[in-house]
């Protein structure tokens, strides 16, 4: 008799659907995981700045055990900068969005004011996570993403690279003054200075 049948069970190997459902299941358990992790890095960061973000305030964050954020990200630059690029894709569909817009100026001077306004604290962090990207290189592949999408959009309106520099240029400073100040543009005059810029 053999071991299987002593404990009076036979053991039969699991079938590759049984399989590929385990991986699956943990893959989609760990992508969750990852993503809580990096939405709790940003509302650290809103809440407390870069100086907050810690591999036990991220988890504290993000109601996950201790040891998650230093199973995902060895460091926390690898944190941050994971941070960042998630963040900043989630600009690429709003971004898409407004070059099939009918007036592609007009449509996102609409955006940048009420994202701007509704969005603060969030605009606040990737902004404090981009200019983090000057002192830290580990980020600037993830901080110089806003720039080549923003810098895409302008150039399907414009050849000339120095108007969309300077677009580009603008609209950053604009919404660093905005945040300091807490006074919003109004999308009539930025949509107006843009299209003089280009």
């Amino acid at each position: 008799m053999s071991a299987a049948g002593a404990r009076g069970r036979t053991q039969t190997a699991p079938t590759d659907t049984q399989l590929h459902s385990r991986i699956d299941g943990r893959r989609a358990k760990g992508q969750r995981r990852r993503l809580a992790l990096l939405e709790a890095t940003l509302q650290v960061v809103e809440r407390d700045g870069v100086a907050g973000v810690s591999h036990r305030s991220v988890t504290r964050q993000a109601g996950l055990p201790s040891s998650a954020a230093t199973y995902y990200f060895d460091s926390i630059d690898s944190l941050l900068e994971a941070a960042l690029l998630w963040a900043e894709e989630a600009n690429t569909e709003p971004l898409r969005a407004i070059a099939a817009a009918p007036d592609p100026p007009a449509a996102l001077a609409q955006w940048l004011v009420e994202d701007c306004i509704t969005h603060r604290e969030r605009v606040i962090a990737e902004y404090e996570l981009f200019l983090l990207a000057a002192r830290r290189p580990a980020l600037t592949k993830a901080a110089t993403r806003w720039i080549e999408e923003l810098s895409a959009l302008v150039s399907s309106w414009t050849d000339d690279q120095d108007s969309v520099r300077a677009v580009c240029a603008y609209i950053d400073g604009l919404l660093l003054q905005t945040l300091v100040t807490r006074e919003a543009p109004k999308a009539a005059e930025l949509e107006a200075t843009i299209r003089r810029l280009c």
